[in-house]
This record gives structure tokens, C-alpha cells and sequence, in this order.
């Protein structure tokens, strides 16, 4: 009788200890934390990803579950120098006059950590009546080909879209200064409701300034 006793309590033991290999409940109880580094970046960036601030890397890494190719070019891109315009290209066009017509303001705003722009957006006539839209004050964060659209739209969101018929006013000229971008003789002003800054490869607004 004993020794059955004892060998049905082997059994049990024998059955709970293979249990627990097949189950391994332990699992339930580990963290396995990953911090996967962007597969293009060479070893200085990555530092600089990780050196980044938390909700800009945090940002970073929800982008390249989405989509790796942008993440790691947009990474690239605000681990890289900023680019700064040139003093003598910050100033107001040389035919401005003293007291400049301003026919419309806006200002830039933030949509994540990593798209995102300080300053104003105002379009200003000249005197022989072609106009200009100068950033002042203006700082953004760095993509892949940036360039300066008017959209007839307000877009607030990464990928809102630019609407139809926008206008392309060419790169961004520096992430960093004052700038002045052209605007087409043709152009209808009262149909555009602001001007974004835009990732033409992967179709992203980084920043918007409605118009007033």
C-alpha cells in the first residue's frame, strides 16, 4: 500500500514537472523588452536616435512599425546638421517697401514630436504687385525633400494630403531661418487656406500654417 502511494506520488510529480515544461507558466511573468535599432543607420545615428528625446524616439518607433522605409529616412534626415539659410538669403526682398502690404498670416503648428514647425507664414505684395511668402521666426523638424506647398485645405494630421490644385513653391530652403518663396502670378490667393511643409517621397505633412 505504501509503496503504491509512493508511486502514484512519483507519477504526479513526473506529470506536473512535464506540465510545466509544455505550459512554461513563468513566461507570463517576464518583461521581454525590444529596442530594435533602425537596420540603415549607421552606429553615430542610431546614438543620436536613441539620444533623442523620449515621445520624438517614441514617435519614431511607432512610424517604423507603419512604415520602415519612411522611419528610417525621416530618422536619417533629424539626426543629421540642421540646415540653416544663409543671413544674406534671410532678409526681406530687395524691392520690399518700407511699409510692406500684408495681404495674409499665419503661424505653424506641431502635429507629433517629429512633425513639427515654429514660426509665421505671411504672404506679402510687393510694389510691382507679385507677391511673396516669407517665414520668420521659423524652425522645423528635418525629413526626407521637404518642400512649400499652398493647399486649399487646412491639413492638421501626418497624412491629411494636400487636397487638390496645390501649389508647389519649391524645397524647403533650411529647416532653420527666415526665408522667401515666390508666389505665381496666377495664382488666386482667396482659394488657399494655408501653406504646408511637406515629405513629397512618402506623401507626410510635417507642419501647416492656416491663413488669416
Amino acid at each position: 500500500m505504501q509503496r503504491n502511494r509512493i508511486l502514484i506520488g512519483v507519477v504526479v510529480i513526473v506529470v506536473a514537472i512535464i506540465g510545466l515544461i509544455i505550459t512554461e507558466p513563468w513566461t507570463y511573468f517576464v518583461v521581454n523588452e525590444v529596442n530594435e535599432a533602425f537596420p540603415g543607420l549607421s552606429s553615430e545615428q542610431r546614438e543620436a536616435v536613441n539620444n533623442m528625446p523620449e515621445d520624438q524616439r517614441t514617435t519614431l518607433l511607432e512610424m517604423a512599425d507603419e512604415n520602415p522605409e519612411m522611419a528610417e529616412q525621416v530618422a536619417e534626415a533629424q539626426t543629421g546638421d540642421d540646415t540653416v539659410v544663409p543671413e544674406a538669403e534671410q532678409a526681406m526682398p530687395d524691392d520690399m517697401p518700407e511699409e510692406p502690404v500684408v495681404l495674409t498670416v499665419g503661424s505653424f503648428i506641431m502635429i507629433d514630436p517629429v512633425h513639427s514647425a515654429d514660426g509665421t507664414a505671411t504672404v506679402y505684395e510687393l510694389p510691382e504687385g507679385n507677391r511673396v511668402l516669407r517665414f520668420e521666426d521659423f524652425q522645423s523638424t528635418n525629413g526626407p525633400q521637404l518642400h512649400v506647398f499652398l493647399s486649399k485645405e487646412n491639413p492638421t494630421t501626418t497624412f491629411a494630403g494636400l487636397g487638390e490644385d496645390a501649389i508647389d513653391l519649391g524645397p524647403l530652403k533650411g529647416n532653420i531661418g527666415n526665408q522667401n518663396y515666390d508666389i505665381p502670378a496666377d495664382i488666386n490667393l482667396d482659394e488657399y487656406q494655408s501653406v504646408v511643409i511637406y515629405c513629397v517621397p512618402f506623401s507626410v505633412v510635417f507642419s501647416s500654417a492656416a491663413f488669416s
